[in-house]
């Protein structure tokens, strides 16, 4: 069992590319089926967030590969802004 805060600490990498997408900001859940429906990862500031930031990448979890101890492996193709390398 995996509690949200454990997975929020996670890093999320696509297997497509081997990008970074980031750290997941929240969940969405299903309430009626009593599932998780996807997970989203915040888009990245621009300009010290003074300009807002990016949209964000949502998820879908049957994209969701592997959730080990340190990431989370994904698989998302298209479009989508991975945050940049220091």
């Amino acid at each position: 069992m995996v509690k949200t805060s454990e997975l929020r600490m996670k890093d999320v990498i696509n297997v497509v590319d081997g990008r970074r997408l980031g750290l997941i900001g929240d969940l969405e859940l299903d309430l009626e089926q009593g599932r998780v429906k996807s997970v989203v990862v915040p888009g990245v500031s621009r300009f010290l967030g003074l300009f807002g930031r990016d949209h964000d990448t949502v998820i879908d979890w049957q994209r969701i590969q592997k959730v080990g101890q340190d990431v989370i492996l994904v698989e998302v193709t298209g479009n989508y802004e991975a945050p940049k390398s220091d």
